[in-house]
């Protein structure tokens, strides 16, 4: 029986969460889900500059772990660039937490603290959530994230619009 997955700890929040290719409509779009865990390496090494060492420290996990997530989020971000696919941002096994120098809440990235495992978090105050195949719309509800909730209307996903 192997052993149970480290938690991983995450310091960002996107303001977007799906992106697809411009003029293809979301019924002929395959997609691919990138997690929160794969983001937070990729935006550590590729955005921040950060070694690979410290990020790792930063993250709570090994340097291997490390460098296992940014090497899948990388070819998913590849392959779904190459072949025109959807991204989606959702899941993985991490927790939020306060980057230092900078409180949560704050600015770009800022979130309620909360974070999940499995299941992404709400995207702060005074939102939308979107169906992504319909087009339907309500507001988002604090600390409910929209990647939980099903349209009314089609049943769908829905999405942070």
């Amino acid at each position: 029986m192997p052993r149970p997955r480290r938690i991983r700890r995450i310091a960002f929040q996107p303001d977007v969460t799906y992106f697809k290719p411009v003029g293809v409509p979301l019924l002929g779009l395959n997609e691919i889900s990138l997690s929160f865990d794969e983001v937070e390496a990729i935006r550590l090494i590729d955005s921040e500059g950060i070694e690979q060492i410290k990020a790792s420290k930063k993250m709570k996990i090994s340097q291997s772990t490390l460098s296992r997530l940014l090497k899948q989020g990388r070819k998913k971000l590849a392959d779904a660039i190459i072949k025109g696919n959807a991204i989606r941002i959702q899941g993985g096994n991490f927790k939020m937490v306060e980057s230092k120098g900078r409180r949560m809440g704050q600015g770009r990235g800022g979130g309620l603290g909360g974070g999940g495992r499995m299941g992404g978090f709400a995207a702060g105050p005074g939102g939308v959530c979107k169906c992504s195949k319909c087009g339907y719309e309500e507001s988002q509800i604090r600390g409910q994230p929209c990647t939980n909730k099903k349209c009314p209307k089609c049943n769908s996903l829905m999405v942070r619009g």
